[in-house]
């Protein structure tokens, strides 16, 4: 893939457990270390309670597809060559409400303009696999069975 692709800073402070967990081929989300409750994306300070306590849970990665849409050029000329490729939403089985955006992709080391997105169904089944891009290791699903 090219350099020029945006890409998280796995050393921000506030979502580094969650780089870390997927280097180590975790899917990790932020929990309030007052109220419990789980979120993502990570912040400094829990929206239910406010509180700034956090600490982070493991959990299964698989989950089912929310939505998705396709893109098609005109894009970031970094994308461009990619497209057209899906993006998805993916509400976690352990907690529906929390949504990871990402790609459905057919294996590991495929690329998302793989998939045919008119065989993408809301509510299908995946889980997560982690690919290397550049300096972090992004979480992309695979269909489920």
């Amino acid at each position: 893939m090219s350099r020029s692709l945006i890409l998280p800073d796995p050393a921000d402070p506030d979502s580094a457990f969650f780089w870390e967990g997927t280097a180590r081929g975790e899917l990790r989300v932020q929990v309030c270390g007052r109220c419990r409750r789980r979120r993502h994306p990570p912040r400094p300070m829990c929206p239910f309670c406010r509180s700034a306590e956090r600490g982070f849970e493991v959990l299964s990665g698989r989950g089912r597809i929310w939505s998705f849409v396709v893109a098609h050029p005109p894009l970031l000329p970094a994308y461009a060559e990619l497209a057209p490729y899906n993006v998805i939403a993916v509400a976690l089985e352990e907690d529906p409400t929390l949504r990871l955006v990402s790609n459905l992709v057919p294996g590991p080391g495929a690329a998302p303009g793989e998939v045919d997105p008119a065989g993408i169904r809301i509510g299908e089944p995946v889980r997560a696999i982690f690919e290397p891009v550049e300096d972090v290791f992004l979480p992309r699903f695979v269909r489920e069975g």
